[in-house]
């Protein structure tokens, strides 16, 4: 019984602290409007930020192609396989050909989860006499990956290069590759990198370069690429990695590379070699979505606009907000807060879930607000004086 009383007290020690977890379940949705405890709620804590996957037109001209005279293999809900074995749909190539051709490069690679790719593309590309080099906060399948893989690993501060350009320096001529990681739109402070500096340092010192666009791609950029595009710097970037999961509102993610590169993880990439392929229809959605977001540069501006509305709001209200993007953290700093100014807004008619540690540091709980194209300033305006009146 050692094992389960150690459970029991590390769940009653979670419960004291405010950090233990449930999973909430969720109703039917309506636009940005979600069913949650017998009520609707404005949905602020999902990563629908185009408001693509709560917008009905679409989704339904997509399954009403499947009808009794259409090809259903295009319509199969399993793979049942590995891509290496007989998963690998021609849905798969058709993506994969139509996201190379819009970044410009020549090789992407179609994974099944933002996650897979992390935990899988720096354990197959580095190696024991290779160092990686990883900002303080990124996504924790980022750092899993980095622990995974059989290179040194150290973090550099948040958004600190010149703590970066140090390392870089002091590593000079000790390792065969250094690999910098980072996210571009950082997913718990809405931050951003500095992704000119980061390949300035990439050319400076010889560095291989990893951009998460998760939070990035659909949001920022002219066509939706990201951040990589509004900087300018999509040709100067090793890999990006950016998912469908999130404002493209699909399953899945994709990597962008060289084509070497993509043949060398098809190779050796155990996240995608050992799992079994998407299915297809997932495949045709994500193709369907990346079409119509491209031409959504209206939605993305008034998603950066509202943020910046936003965000300043609740500064004048005297909260501490965090960030410069779609993603507004208000930090309560006490998880007891955190988890009080939740349930105030939930009374008000807004989801907006509380974050705490282990997912952010200590004492640095806050409510994340995840912001959508598909709402307005009046939807949101009352937010501030509640966070006011709890804190």
């Amino acid at each position: 019984m050692k094992l389960q009383e150690g459970i029991e007290k590390e769940l009653d020690a979670l419960r004291v602290q405010k950090r233990f977890r449930t999973l909430p379940e969720m109703g039917r949705r309506s636009g940005a409007a979600v069913g949650s405890g017998g009520g609707m709620l404005l949905n602020l804590s999902s990563n629908d930020y185009l408001g693509i996957g709560d917008e009905g037109q679409l989704r339904d001209e997509y399954l009403q192609a499947f009808n009794p005279e259409c090809d259903a293999d295009e319509f199969s809900m399993s793979s049942s396989s590995s891509r290496l074995l007989t998963g690998n749909h021609r849905a798969y190539g058709e993506l994969e050909e139509y996201l190379a051709s819009w970044y410009g490069r020549d090789g992407a690679l179609v994974f099944n989860s933002g996650y897979h790719a992390n935990i899988g593309i720096l354990p197959a590309l580095s190696s024991r006499h290779d160092l990686i080099l990883c900002d303080k906060l990124n996504h924790a399948s980022i750092i899993d990956g980095c622990r995974i893989a059989e290179a040194a690993f150290r973090r550099y501060r948040h958004l600190d290069y010149d703590h970066l350009e140090a390392m870089l320096s002091e590593s000079r001529g000790k390792y065969r590759q250094v690999f910098i990681v980072t996210e571009s739109v950082f997913s718990m402070d809405g931050d951003l990198a500095d992704l000119r500096k980061l390949c300035k340092l990439r050319e400076r010192y010889g560095a291989f370069l990893i951009v998460d666009e998760a939070h990035g791609a659909g949001t920022f950029g002219d066509t939706g690429q990201g951040l990589c595009e509004a900087a300018g710097v999509v040709d100067s970037v090793d890999v990006l990695v950016g998912t469908f999961g999130k404002a493209f509102a699909s399953y899945g993610a994709y990597g962008i590379m060289d084509g070497m590169v993509r043949d060398y993880l098809v190779n050796t990439m155990r996240s995608l070699i050992f799992t079994t392929a998407l299915p297809p229809i997932m495949l045709g959605w994500s193709m369907r979505v990346l079409e119509k977001q491209r031409s959504m540069m209206k939605e993305r501006q008034h998603l950066q606009n509202l943020a910046k509305r936003f965000r300043n709001a609740l500064k004048r209200s005297g909260i501490t907000v965090n960030g410069e993007s779609h993603i507004v953290p208000a930090i309560t700093g006490e998880n007891r807060k955190a988890v009080l100014a939740a349930a105030a807004l939930r009374e008000a008619g807004f989801l907006a879930l509380p974050v705490r540690p282990p997912t952010v540091p200590e004492k640095t709980a806050r409510i994340r607000f995840s912001l959508r194209a598909d709402i307005c300033w009046d939807d949101i305006a009352a937010i501030p004086e509640i966070l006011h009146a709890v804190s």
